[in-house]
């Protein structure tokens, strides 16, 4: 994606997952990557991070967070 492109949504917008795992689902844009495309919605997309023990005295643990999604998979509600 070229750098200037203006993308149309914008930080604090509501918008509706329109394609994907999380379809119908409706969050709030907290973040835009201007040179991937992609936007991070809260509480959409979810993934999953194991973290190994670094000695024998940590304990593992997984770690939760919310992954980007390209942004023509939502629209503006």
């Amino acid at each position: 994606m070229p750098k200037g492109k203006k993308l149309h949504v914008k930080i604090g917008d509501n918008v509706k997952i329109i394609s994907g795992f999380e379809k119908n689902k409706i969050g709030e844009v907290t973040k835009i990557y201007r040179n991937s495309g992609k936007i991070l919605v809260k509480g959409i997309n979810f993934k999953f991070k194991h973290i190994k023990p670094n000695s024998e005295n940590d304990i593992g643990e997984i770690k939760q967070f919310e992954a980007p999604i390209h942004h023509s998979n939502v629209k503006l509600i």
